[in-house]
């Protein structure tokens, strides 16, 4: 029985990691289905052993909290002109000075008071509450600016932020209520009526047509990670549909609108296309940045994009990339940043010329670009 070593072992475990699918890995390295199986129960034993050992971020968080909710408690009784063991009524009185100020919660808690209790009495006083409709006078006031000039897109829980570092006591549910009480709403509620608008802005002109007839039709573009010691590393590729060639790529450790600009200068030096060109991607924002959009219309270069979150619409990439990690990547421990770079670049060149592609009948893009060429020169 063959002995793999620990390089290899943690190769395959970083291919999973990665989502590739476990039938995938088995077919291309041969391991068999029972050692395969023992890495990963190991390796997940591992994960949750070191889970154990750690505090959660959700744990974490919770702690962070109820620290919070202490620490006004203490900040609330000092200041309370009675104490928890004082008449109902003192500290009903006591604690209607603070709501708005504080988590209803956290006053009811401090005073020890039921939550109905304080609402009851609140909600009974407030109409002949002279201090109480000043107070939220006040209040609306101040929401009304802050909103204006935000230009209607902060909601309540920024309004509130602005509103305590101006020295207002009031909480996040206290402006939620009164913005509700006065009709204000942020602009960003409206997501879905955006989320509409943005799929008639970016069009998918494909439709997961990515058959062409001649090169420069179409190109499909996507950035991909590697992780390479402490640093992911982004891979920006540009493939031409008809003969699935690499027409241009670039790496850099920052996934961004330069990044796959870049890029695409590289290609289109490359390759000069005409103005019929349509570049397809998806709908990650350094693609849909104003410099992207205006660089297109610059060279009257059609823009098309895929369906948010619909993967097959962009396949060509996912295969590409798939390959690439397959081929290359998983395969390799690199000694170096260069070491890392100088392999991509290999792969790019072995990838073009001579590796066979099912969809070009098992030709090379090289082979198949020269084999529209000559096909020009018999006209």
């Amino acid at each position: 029985m063959r002995t793999y070593t620990q390089e290899e072992k943690q190769a395959v475990i970083d291919r999973v990691i990665s989502g590739e699918l476990s039938t995938h890995i088995l077919a291309d390295t041969g391991i068999p289905k029972s050692t395969f199986y023992g890495w990963l129960r190991a390796y997940r034993e591992e994960q949750e052993a070191d889970n154990r050992r750690t505090v959660s971020i959700r744990n974490f968080h919770l702690l962070e909290n109820k620290v919070a909710r202490l620490e006004s408690i203490v900040e609330i009784l000092k200041s309370a002109p009675c104490t928890p063991k004082a008449p109902l009524r003192q500290r009903l009185y006591a604690a209607e000075q603070l709501y708005g100020k504080y988590n209803v919660h956290v006053i009811c808690d401090a005073f020890d008071i039921p939550r109905g209790t304080f609402y009851n009495h609140v909600l009974r006083n407030k109409k002949d509450n002279t201090w109480y409709a000043k107070r939220r006078e006040e209040l609306r006031l101040r929401i009304q600016e802050i909103y204006d000039e935000s230009n209607q897109i902060f909601g309540a829980t920024k309004i509130a932020a602005v509103m305590k570092s101006e020295g207002f006591k009031v909480s996040n549910e206290m402006v939620r209520t009164l913005m509700r009480d006065m009709g204000l709403v942020s602009i960003r509620q409206s997501a879905k009526k955006l989320h509409e608008d943005e799929g008639r802005k970016y069009k998918n002109l494909l439709n997961q047509e990515f058959d062409t007839c001649k090169p420069n039709e179409v190109w499909v573009s996507d950035v991909t990670y590697f992780k390479y010691g402490e640093n992911a590393y982004c891979i920006c590729v540009i493939i031409d549909l008809f003969s699935r060639m690499v027409v241009g790529y670039k790496i850099s450790k920052t996934n961004s609108t330069q990044l796959v600009k870049s890029t695409f200068q590289i290609a289109y030096k490359a390759r000069q296309p005409d103005s019929s060109l349509v570049f397809h991607t998806d709908r990650g924002s350094n693609y849909r940045s104003k410099t992207m959009n205006d660089y297109m219309r610059s060279l009257n270069i059609t823009h098309s994009f895929s369906r948010a979150h619909v993967p097959y619409d962009n396949s060509v990439m996912e295969s590409f990339f798939a390959s690439m990690k397959r081929d290359e990547l998983y395969r390799t421990k690199y000694r170096s940043e260069s070491d890392f770079r100088s392999a991509v670049d290999k792969y790019m060149i072995f990838y073009n010329t001579k590796r066979p592609h099912k969809k070009l009948q098992y030709k090379t893009p090289e082979q198949k670009e020269e084999e529209y060429a000559l096909k020009l020169k018999d006209f």
